[in-house]
């Protein structure tokens, strides 16, 4: 054997020996996911034994035998979380490794009915590991473009400009709940490429020439962006007078628009335009995309493809079109009655949309607020994530912003955060503005460093409907003008449920418990700071009893324990009917009440 043929066996037998960092830090997040939401009684059919290495949790899986899961004190949504990525069956002692078999070795747990789920959480999970792998090998290309772009300091990044960017950093880092967020399914490798934030590409959009009548445009043609174009300009001068304009997004081009024309019944009456027409540039959600000409004006489009479960398609039902502008005109209502927030949270206008009555023929026009260049905009997603530098988002704004002082950006934010959500409570509203939908906007001013926040999507609230008529009178809203009947409630449960689960877990909570992880400050001085100001908060409400602080201060400040987003269940594992989920994005199960972990809870 030549020296050659050696050394690539050697080779050969090193790669396929050596673990999969990726696959072990993907599963890693799996096991802790399927531990939280309990999946085949992971946690509460379970029985917790010590062995050398530490503690596990044992379920037994029939026969005498059982599965073990190595854990370790978690306390954020979960008591425990995954220690190992692995699960270990008792009878032989093999250890299962991959994403493949876990997900085998617990679907044959699973009732016949929901077999085929795992299958498609399988699926999910391969397509994403790949997707993390991409990453992985682009990491470097993508922070090189990024500073030459916009420069070495990610504080310095302004403007809606520079939001995007901060998307991009964003996109790399994993959600705080659901284990496979970076994939997006049935979408490949050159299509990430192309069209994902993780890569911040620029294309052009397609666009669709549809017949007047069939499209809903509240305003009229006139209410559209200066941009638009007409038929005329995308090569349809024939159908000028008598059509408008829909964007499409590239990736729902052929068999997804195909099918959606068929069934709305406009495939005769339509005409695909050859003529690619405005450069964008993807967000963080990637169906909404930045004008490269204009980075204020964004247009969010139907795509083709689901994230955060299969049953989360990232496609536009007209409904929520109706609901996000009904949102927006109620949370001016309430600015305009608290005027400290006119001047410190904002709001991107989505007043204006079209749709043709099917859920891939639609579009928002976002309008971010005007004067916000010399600003960074910067969404809250986007504050754990690696800089190019390697150190974190979040610092570099503190060095700007805060003396260096992360744990005092921290502060400022959460006071501003509280003060506005708990505000919003004491009205009835509870909104589900998590880490991509709120934007810290940072400035100096006079010398004085100014943060307001800046919030999108207000299409899933929450509204306790007696509460809000007693505190707006005849300017509340009637049910009617939201098209999801789901929205309005008399169950405050329903508010703090959603007010736990995004601004309290996502919004507050995930930033204690990942800074602590970065040593930024110990996880208790954290949480206290967490609860102290959420505390602050509360207290302006009043906590007399059937006051609305009292109702925060049982359901999430003093409660035994805290609602927590079941969204692998809901949203790839069962299927409604099986979950039970009126709302795949609001089924929960429970977990620790890490507020209480200060010492001065009451």
């Amino acid at each position: 054997m030549t020296d050659a043929v050696t050394a690539a066996t050697t080779a050969a037998t090193t790669a396929a020996t050596k673990p999969d960092t990726a696959e072990a830090g993907l599963l890693l997040r799996v096991l802790s996911a399927l531990l939280r939401e309990d999946v085949a009684g992971l946690r509460t059919s379970s029985t917790s034994v010590q062995l050398p290495d530490g503690r596990w949790l044992r379920l037994a899986v029939g026969d005498g035998d059982a599965l073990l899961l190595p854990v370790a004190d978690d306390g954020f949504q979960c008591a425990d979380a995954a220690r190992l990525p692995l699960l270990r069956r008792e009878s032989d002692r093999a250890e299962l490794t991959t994403l493949a078999e876990v997900v085998t070795a617990l679907r044959a747990l699973a009732d016949p009915a929901d077999r085929g789920g795992f299958d498609d959480f399988a699926e999910e999970c391969r397509q994403t590991l790949d997707t993390v792998r991409l990453h992985t090998e682009a990491r470097d290309d993508v922070t090189e473009a990024l500073t030459a772009r916009y420069g070495a300091i990610p504080a310095d990044w302004t403007g809606p400009a520079g939001g995007l960017a901060h998307d991009t950093l964003a996109a790399h880092l994993d959600h705080p709940v659901y284990p496979t967020a970076r994939g997006r399914y049935g979408l490949g490798r050159d299509q990430l490429r192309a069209y994902a934030p993780e890569f911040h590409p620029r294309f052009a959009l397609r666009w669709i020439a549809v017949p007047q009548d069939a499209v809903t445009l509240p305003g009229g043609p006139s209410s559209l962006p200066g941009c638009w174009p007409t038929p005329a300009i995308l090569g349809l001068p024939e159908l000028h007078r008598s059509h408008l304009a829909l964007p499409v997004h590239p990736l729902s081009i052929g068999a997804p628009l195909r099918e959606a024309l068929r069934e709305s019944g406009l495939t005769d009456r339509t005409v695909l335009a050859d003529r690619p027409y405005l450069e964008a540039v993807p967000t963080l959600s990637m169906r909404t995309v930045a004008l490269a000409a204009d980075r204020a004006l964004h247009l969010k489009v139907p795509l083709a493809t689901a994230s955060l479960g299969l049953r989360n398609r990232r496609t536009i039902k007209p409904g929520t079109l109706v609901d996000g502008a009904a949102g927006q005109r109620l949370l001016e209502c309430v600015i305009a009655r608290e005027e400290r927030f006119a001047d410190t949270v904002l709001h991107a206008d989505e007043a204006t949309y079209a749709h043709a009555g099917h859920e891939l023929l639609a579009v928002l026009c976002r309008r971010y607020p005007a004067g916000l260049d010399s600003s960074a905009v910067v969404p809250m997603a986007a504050l754990l994530s690696e800089a190019p530098d390697g150190r974190l988002v979040i610092d570099h704004l503190a060095d700007r912003f805060y003396g260096g002082d992360t744990v005092a950006l921290l502060d400022a934010c959460l006071t501003l955060l509280f003060d506005w959500q708990t505000t919003l409570f004491g009205y009835g509203i509870a909104l589900e503005s998590h880490q991509q939908n709120i934007s810290l906007v940072l400035d100096a001013e006079g010398g004085q460093t100014r943060l307001r926040l800046l919030l999108k999507d207000n299409d899933g609230p929450r509204i306790h409907t007696a509460r809000l008529r007693e505190t707006l009178g005849a300017d509340a809203p009637d049910p009617s003008d939201f098209a999801d009947p789901r929205i309005f409630t008399d169950d405050d449960r329903q508010l703090t449920d959603l007010f736990t689960t995004i601004t309290v877990h996502l919004c507050a909570g995930a930033y204690a418990f990942g800074l602590a992880r970065h040593v930024r400050a110990p996880l208790d001085a954290l949480l206290k700071l967490v609860r102290d100001r959420l505390a602050e908060a509360v207290e302006r409400l009043g906590t007399a009893p059937g006051e609305p602080g009292a109702v925060l201060r049982a359901h999430v400040l003093d409660a035994p324990s805290l609602p927590v987003k079941a969204m692998v269940t809901a949203g790839t594992l069962l299927s409604k009917e099986r979950s039970g989920a009126a709302d795949i994005n609001k089924h929960y199960t429970d977990g620790p009440n890490y507020l209480l972990r200060t010492g001065d809870a009451r």
